[in-house]
C-alpha cells in the first residue's frame, strides 16, 4: 500500500467475495470502506460464485491488466443427475437421470476435459451480442448463436464424490478443483461432463480460491474490514507492486527518474545494465514505484504505465 501526496491510497485488496453479491457491487462496497472514487476489480464472479475478488485502489488500477490475462483456480460442486438451463442451481432442471450406472466413468471423462480445448460460453454470461448480454437475450427467451472460444484446462481433479438421497432420486455431487485459463465458463465444463456421462450436471456452488500468483490464504472478508478504522483497513492493502513482480526491475537514479516522467527514452547508459526484451517495472533508487516501462532490441528504455505524479514523493 501507499499513500498519494494528495492524500489518496494506492494498493490491491483481495475481497473474499460473499454468496449472493454481484461483482460490481463488491466494488462499490470497497469503494466506500476505502473512500476512493478510483477502484477497479481484476475479473468477475457470478453472485452465485464466492471467493477472491482482487480490487485494485487509486492508481493500482493501471496494472489490472495481468490479473485480467492470469489463470484462475476454482473449487466447484457439480451435482450429477439433472441439468439445468442456466447452468447452475438457479436455473429449471430437467428430469431426473439416475447418475450411479455412471459413476465408474467418471474419472476417465473428466481426465478428456483437460488440457487445450474448444468451449461454448452458456447463455447465461455477460458477453455482449449486437450490444446486449448474453443473459438478456436469455432473459426474454432468445438463444443467440455462440462461438466457440479457446480455453485450457491445466489442472482438473476431483476432490470427492458425496451421493445423497433426495426422497427416491438419488443425486451425487462431484467436488472439483480446476485450475484454468482466462474466459473458462466452469458452468459450462459442469454441463459438458455431465452431458458427456449422460445422466446430466449442473453448478451447485463455486469459489475462485486463486487468481495468477495471489492464493486464498490472502483474503479478506467485509466482516473482517467492516468493523475497522481506515488506518487499518490500510494496513491490509498489498502494495501496488505486487501486480508486476513477475516483470524484470530496474531502479533508475533521481535524474534518469525524473527524465523518463518527462517523456524522455533512457539509453542503456541510463539505467546501468542490459535488461531482457519487453515489459519491466521501474522504481527510483529509494525504492519508490515509478511504473512499468519497455526495452527494446537497441537497449532503448521507455515507460508504458506511470503511476500519476501525485502518488509520487518528491
Amino acid at each position: 500500500m501507499s499513500r498519494r501526496s494528495d492524500g489518496g491510497l494506492d494498493g490491491l485488496m483481495l475481497l473474499d467475495k460473499p454468496l449472493g453479491c454481484s461483482s460490481n457491487h463488491a466494488l462499490q462496497q470497497l469503494r466506500r470502506l476505502f473512500a476512493r472514487a478510483k477502484a477497479g476489480h481484476g475479473g468477475t464472479l457470478d453472485p452465485l460464485a464466492t471467493g477472491m475478488l482482487p480490487v485494485a485502489l487509486g492508481e493500482a488500477t493501471k496494472f489490472l491488466h495481468g490479473l485480467l490475462e492470469a489463470d484462475k483456480t476454482y473449487e466447484a460442486g457439480m451435482m450429477l443427475g439433472r441439468s439445468s438451463s442456466t447452468g447452475d442451481a438457479e436455473g429449471e432442471l430437467s428430469a431426473w437421470s439416475d447418475p450411479t450406472p455412471h459413476l465408474h466413468r467418471l474419472v476417465s471423462i473428466v481426465e478428456r476435459f483437460k488440457g487445450p480445448q474448444q468451449q461454448i460460453p452458456p447463455m447465461y454470461a455477460a458477453l455482449k451480442h449486437q450490444g446486449k448480454a448474453l443473459y438478456a437475450w436469455a432473459r426474454e427467451g432468445v438463444d443467440v448463436p455462440r462461438e466457440p472460444r479457446a480455453i485450457v484446462i491445466h489442472h482438473l481433479d476431483i476432490l470427492d464424490v458425496i451421493q445423497l438421497n433426495v426422497g427416491p432420486q438419488a443425486m451425487v455431487r462431484v467436488g472439483l478443483r480446476v485450475r484454468c485459463s482466462k474466459g473458462t465458463y466452469i458452468r459450462s465444463l459442469a454441463q459438458d461432463i455431465g452431458a458427456a456421462l449422460g445422466c446430466g450436471a449442473f453448478l451447485s456452488d463455486l469459489r475462485r480460491v486463486a487468481v495468477g500468483r495471489f492464493e486464498a490464504e490472502d483474503m479478506i472478508a467485509f466482516e473482517t474490514l467492516e468493523p475497522l478504522s481506515l488506518g487499518e483497513r490500510c494496513l491490509r492493502l498489498l502494495p501496488t507492486d505486487s501486480l508486476l513482480l513477475h516483470l524484470e526491475r530496474i531502479d533508475l537514479d533521481r535524474d534518469a527518474a525524473q527524465r523518463l516522467l518527462q517523456g524522455q527514452r533512457l539509453p542503456q547508459t541510463a539505467y546501468g545494465r542490459r535488461a531482457n526484451l519487453g515489459t519491466v517495472r521501474l522504481y527510483r533508487c529509494d525504492g519508490q514505484l515509478l511504473g512499468t516501462g519497455t526495452v527494446d532490441d537497441r537497449g532503448l528504455l521507455t515507460a508504458q504505465r506511470l503511476i500519476a505524479q501525485t502518488s509520487i514523493s518528491q
